[in-house]
């Protein structure tokens, strides 16, 4: 992990002198200064709210070595800066007594501390074209009023000298997009705005040196910031964007301990080579793609296959990179490394998809195509008219400036933003967060939804059913027995039998079995909880724990069900009276799945597949036209998050599951998703409407301009009337 000194203090230059003067007669010896502090990432995937972060914080600060903690809701993180000695292996045990997931992030691959630096520029440059505009607007209301000769020509030369270095500054991004077009022989919406800012200062700038009564420096200045407003809209409706490929690397371990001639050494992932024995304790996630060599225990694939039970694993057992290893101590021999582990080549496969979603061209972009052309074509008419019919190349070029300033795509600049922010809104009061800019037009087209199951449908925590039929001596065993391990059932089971009041008995010798169970002395007699096949019971097709009194009867079993989400029922209903294909699509076993499909009311759905299986068969449907929604939290479905024309993650899924998707649910319930699919069709209904009302008042206004009778004033007038026009349109989705 990288270590980061702390900055030195500023000292004095007769300090500075004097420590020269000591180290120049001081014998020359080398130092090597150990680093003082460790930076620790921790992705807390279950945390929801307030409360969450000051108990994570509360917990992780009064850890010892711990200098500060800090937790970032809205990425699901904690940073921490700590002793150099502090792992996160140590932190992430502090976290689970506290009731929460946690996972170590590789600093070295994420970029964690990254600044919102795109949004402060462009908020830094509305200001500046605010303040010039305002200014500006005062010194041409002067003029409109009726000040002239050498006092209106003072006015426009200050407003020249306001306006050109604010321009220049505040429309950097129209600028550096328009470029970018232009170098592959493309248009864009910023090609006419730029040329219309160019156009304006420069017949202005001609205008006010020949003493001319009309100036645009206002409008340039008033066009500048009502599409910085409009951009910054834009950038604000979606979280800044980071790569799920990105997030995908930095869940993989970064640290191994690689066994050298039966001595422990921990070395960086990436020294690790094909045949290495790596150990990988209890708690901890597998660094490659191997075989268990040597030991037993359990492994939790849920996050990797959507499996909700932890498997059995023992010598000669397949392990993939990223599954945790959850009861004993496992050897495993290494035989896919780097690049070349299964999370690795997921990694890939979001990639991949990633760069197919890329292909969506939005609204805007649509109207982009007609509109610069058209607007380009009609100032060149302009321009070449007026001068073969008055032969005044000043007046040619001041109409065509006019024709520039009044078509400039100021409305169809806040079309989109200004719904997109409305509806945002919106959808945020009922706990769903917009990370894309263009989500809300790909859910309105939406007819088929595919859900997983754990974690997303159901809650992927298992729920004791049957507590009421043991005794109460049963329980007490039993709840000793759970006690003493960490198996989620055996949690669930602690969980149960604390709520009804059990107390456990007093069992002795307690050992957990990894792999198998739990096993005392009770009573002088041996006591076992745990898989059907050590206690030699039928496992059946239902999810169970078996207990075993040592009386000679037979084993009895705890069942369990995975509970479903709040809402996940009704959203299903709703999908399928919206006239929507609902699909279920999970990597758990093919009983659980059929059972929450018949329960939901889901009549298609796939059990048991893998992460390749879920992004081709959401690309298989994408390539028979239909537009897909998907709905997951698991690594195992980022690529088929990414593959899905729109997506949508819980906020208690992994980072890169959340980062893949581009709409969060930030509660537990699932009711709002139904809701936001209608949302989404009335904002690309209002964002259409939108672009009626800017074709409108184009059609009003360019008249004008080409006739010659588009004054600054009237000018000003047009841009602000339409760009209220369509902010009011947008206002009516709240």
């Amino acid at each position: 992990m990288t270590a980061q000194m702390r900055p030195a203090m500023a000292v004095c230059p007769g300090c500075v002198a004097a420590s020269t003067e000591a180290v120049e007669t001081a014998p020359t010896e080398a130092v090597e200064t150990a680093p003082t502090e460790a930076r620790l990432a921790l992705s807390l995937p279950t945390i929801h709210c307030q409360a969450c972060i000051s108990k994570v914080e509360r917990g992780l600060n009064d850890h010892p070595g711990i200098h500060s903690a800090r937790v970032n809701l809205t990425l699901k993180r904690a940073l921490i800066e700590a002793d150099p000695e502090v792992r996160a292996d140590d932190l992430i045990p502090v976290l689970a007594d506290l009731g929460f997931e946690a996972h170590e992030l590789d600093l070295a691959t994420l970029a964690a501390t990254q600044s919102d630096r795109a949004g402060r520029d462009l908020l830094m440059r509305l200001a500046v074209a605010g303040f010039a505009s305002m200014n500006v607007m005062l010194l041409s209301v002067s003029v409109w009023s009726g000040a002239s000769d050498a006092t209106r020509d003072m006015f426009h030369w200050i407003s020249a000298a306001i306006a050109f270095p604010a321009v220049i500054f505040a429309g950097k991004p129209f600028f550096t997009n328009a470029w970018s077009a232009l170098r592959v022989g493309r248009l864009n919406m910023d090609v006419p705005i730029v040329l219309a800012l160019v156009l304006a200062l420069v017949t202005s700038l001609w205008e006010t040196s020949l003493s001319g009564d009309h100036a645009y420096f206002d409008a340039a200045l008033t066009l500048t910031f009502l599409l910085l407003a409009g951009r910054y809209l834009d950038y604000r409706t979606r979280a800044v964007a980071r790569s799920a490929a990105e997030e995908l690397a930095a869940l993989e371990v970064p640290r191994a301990i690689r066994m050298e001639d039966d001595t422990e050494v921990e070395v960086p992932v990436a020294d690790l080579a094909y045949g290495d024995l790596i150990l990988v304790r209890p708690g901890g996630r597998m660094p490659v793609d191997g075989v268990i060599a040597t030991g037993e225990s359990e492994l939790d694939r849920s996050l990797l296959t959507g499996e909700t039970l932890p498997v059995f694993a023992a010598p000669g057992t397949q392990v993939s990179a990223g599954e945790v290893n959850l009861t004993g101590p496992l050897v495993v021999r290494a035989e896919a490394v780097g690049e070349d582990t299964s999370l690795h080549r997921m990694a890939d496969l979001v990639a991949i998809a990633e760069s197919g979603r890329s292909r969506y061209t939005s609204l805007a972009d649509s109207a982009a195509k007609l509109y610069a052309p058209g607007v380009h074509i009609l100032s060149a008419l302009a321009f070449v008219g007026w001068y073969l019919y008055t032969f005044d190349l000043r007046m040619a070029l001041n109409i065509a400036a006019a024709v520039l300033i009044i078509t400039c795509p100021c409305a169809l600049g806040l079309a989109v933003p200004a719904v997109t922010t409305a509806a945002s809104g919106r959808l945020f009061k009922k706990g769903m967060l917009i990370k894309h800019s263009t989500a809300l037009e790909r859910l309105a087209g939406v007819d088929t939804v595919v859900f997983d199951k754990t974690g997303t449908l159901t809650t992927g925590t298992p729920q004791l059913e049957n507590l009421e039929v043991f005794t109460r001596a049963e329980l007490e065993i039993a709840l000793a027995l759970a006690e003493g391990s960490s198996h989620p059932l055996s949690r669930a089971l602690t969980a149960a039998a604390r709520t009804a009041g059990i107390a456990p008995a007093d069992v002795t010798d307690l050992q957990e079995r990894p792999g198998f169970g739990t096993q005392g002395q009770y009573m002088g007699r041996t006591v076992r909880l745990g898989r059907a096949a050590w206690l030699g019971a039928d496992q059946g097709s239902q999810t169970a724990a078996w207990l075993d009194t040592g009386e000679g009867a037979a084993p009895r079993g705890f069942l369990f069900h995975d509970a479903l989400r709040p809402g996940a029922a009704e959203a299903v209903a709703q999908l399928h009276a919206a006239g929507k294909e609902v699909l279920l699509i999970s990597g758990d076993t093919t009983a659980a799945v059929e059972d929450l499909a018949q329960r939901l009311g889901i009549q298609k759905w796939l059990a048991e597949a893998l992460p390749e299986d879920k992004a081709e068969r959401i690309q298989s449907l994408s390539d028979r036209g239909h537009k897909v929604l998907m709905v997951g939290d698991g690594l195992n479905d980022t690529a088929a998050l990414t593959a899905a024309h729109v997506s949508i993650s819980p906020a208690s899924a992994l980072d890169a599951a959340r980062v893949a998707s581009d709409i969060v649910l930030l509660g537990q319930d699932l009711e709002p998703i139904a809701e936001a699919c209608v949302v989404a069709s009335k904002a690309t209904k209002r964002i259409r409407e939108n672009f009626r009302i800017a074709t409108l008042y184009n059609v009003i206004a360019v008249p004008l301009a080409i006739a010659g009778f588009a004054t600054p004033l009237i000018a000003a007038l047009a841009m602000s009337s339409s760009s209220i026009t369509v902010s009011l349109n947008a206002l009516r989705l709240k």
